[in-house]
């Protein structure tokens, strides 16, 4: 009886151990298959992942390389343009040659036809000195037979021959007589013009005193020069800024020298800085605000300088634009000569002639003062001073007279009235004077104001001030219009311009200056 259940249990027992062995292996096959299906969705994924991987590779080289390719031929362009500029540039020169070799050709081709005419001319006259020696040849053996019939001529004949040979020799001799008189009338004419001119001289004889391109303003102590620099220079900056002057700070005992080739900025400078030094206040907001004072002021002082030049002359009528530029003049140079002060000297002078002459003595100052009005006018104004002087005095009503010696005291135009010979002498003389001018500063001064509107031509140029002697062009740009990155890149083609435009000694250091500033008050 216990033997059967026994069997019956390991049966049982085998039947189950044979079942979970087909049920393990059946879920360690389906283990395997899951796992290798897994295995292989993780293979495509990371596949999939590759190929993104080596896509997104593949555009950024080839971005890169776009990128590179863009440098290349970008810097290739500018390579090229810069050879094309200076072909162009070669190529302008060449034609230049060419058409100057091409004048000179035309210049050497008309006179050779000038001399072939000459020669021709000279010829001519030989013939023409021929004929008249055989004609005065014929004539002669005329008159000898004439007078080898006079013993057979009746006594009315001989009268009439004898009064045609009388009124012959009578019409002769007053040629003769109206040449030397008319000579005679012409040296004693050119002598009493020297006359009337020397006496007008005699009679001005100003003195002459040369522009100077700097300025000394005394302190009261050199403590006051580090006040004038202040910490880490930032005064000396402001008012530099603000005047377009230089301030020269060197071992002169007790002040500093201002310098600047324009008068204007140079008085408003003294003025501002005396006035600072005398107030003992001296910061950037407090110089800006004195500056603009000293501005207004001088401006009073040009229409004074204006008025009384015209006052002391007598020249009365002037309109008022005339009289502010007349009184500009006080700060404008001709070859290193006071321009306001010659135009006075060439009024007198003038005027003293038209009296000797018995004309008009004040249209003849009026003329002689307004002759250089033109030399007021601003730089930036194209034209020569005739044309502009001649424009403007036209504008404001100025008699015939007065333009005419305008626009041709430097003979530009045709002279019609004797008041502009006035002018011209006036003018030669007062120019003429020993050191009344100096070519020199002139061409200093040209060369200063070029590089400024130089300077100017760039768009975002605020201002420009040409410092240290032209050693230094200081640009002031608009902060809205130039970055700071663009101010670099500016101040590289300024430099490359000066240098294909101008001709200096040395070298040029080229400032750009950008300045932001936040203004607001407190009420």
């Amino acid at each position: 009886m216990n033997a059967l259940p026994i069997g019956l249990s390991i049966l049982v027992f085998l039947l189950a151990g044979l079942i979970g062995l087909v049920v393990g292996y059946l879920l360690s096959r389906a283990l395997a298959k899951k796992k290798i299906t897994d295995a292989a969705e993780k293979a495509s994924q990371i596949l999939k992942e590759t190929d993104k991987e080596i896509e997104i590779k593949k555009k950024e080289l080839e971005l890169k390389a776009r990128t590179e390719w863009l440098n290349a031929k970008s810097d290739f362009e500018h390579q090229t343009q810069a050879q094309r500029a200076k072909l162009e540039r070669l190529e302008k020169k060449l034609y230049d040659k060419e058409e100057s070799i091409s004048k000179r050709a035309s210049l050497l081709h008309q006179k050779e036809k000038e001399l072939q005419s000459a020669e021709r001319a000279i010829k001519n006259k030989e013939m023409m000195l021929r004929s008249r020696e055989r004609e005065i040849e014929k004539l002669i053996e005329k008159q000898n037979k004439q007078l080898e019939q006079i013993a057979r001529l009746t006594e009315e004949e001989a009268k009439r021959i004898l009064m045609e040979n009388l009124e012959s020799k009578a019409r002769a001799e007053a040629a003769a007589r109206v040449k030397e008189i008319k000579e005679k009338a012409e040296k004693e004419a050119e002598k009493e013009a020297k006359n009337i001119i020397t006496q007008a001289i005699q009679r001005v004889a100003a003195d002459h005193t040369i522009e100077s391109s700097v300025s000394v303003v005394p302190l009261p102590n050199d403590e006051m020069k580090g006040r004038i620099i202040g910490r880490e220079g930032r005064n000396i900056r402001a008012f530099e800024v603000a005047t377009g002057v230089d301030i020269i700070v060197d071992d002169t005992p007790e002040a500093v020298i201002l310098s600047a080739y324009d008068p204007i900025r140079r008085e408003i400078a003294r003025i501002s800085l005396e006035k600072l030094v005398l107030d003992g206040r001296i910061h950037p907001s407090r110089i800006e605000e004195v500056v603009k004072k000293s501005e207004k002021e001088v401006e009073v002082l040009i229409q004074e300088s204006g008025e009384q030049v015209a006052f002391e002359l007598g020249i009365h009528n002037l309109h008022p634009e005339i009289i502010k530029l007349l009184g500009r003049l006080r700060f404008r140079t001709s070859y290193g000569q006071n321009v306001l002060e010659h135009s006075r000297e060439v009024a007198q002078l003038a005027g003293f002639m038209a009296t000797e002459l018995d004309l008009d003595t004040t249209l003849a100052k009026r003329a002689g003062l307004l002759h250089d009005i033109g030399k007021a006018i601003d730089k930036g104004t194209e034209g020569t001073h005739t044309q502009l002087g001649y424009e403007l005095a036209k504008k404001y009503g100025e008699n015939e007279v007065v333009l005419n010696a305008i626009a041709a005291h430097h003979e530009d135009v045709e002279v019609t009235s004797l008041y502009t010979v006035l002018v011209q002498a006036a003018d030669a003389i007062s120019g003429a004077r020993p050191g009344a001018r100096r070519e020199t500063f002139e061409n200093y001064i040209k060369r200063l104001e070029k590089l400024e509107s130089l300077a100017d031509s760039f768009d975002g140029v605020a201002k420009a001030y040409a410092v240290q002697a032209g050693r230094e062009i200081r640009v002031m740009v608009e902060p809205m219009q130039v970055s700071d990155n663009d101010s670099q890149k500016l101040a590289t083609e300024i430099a490359q311009k000066i240098q294909e435009e101008m001709e200096y000694p040395g070298q040029i250091k080229v400032t750009v200056i950008r300045e932001t500033r936040a203004v607001n008050y407190a009420k």
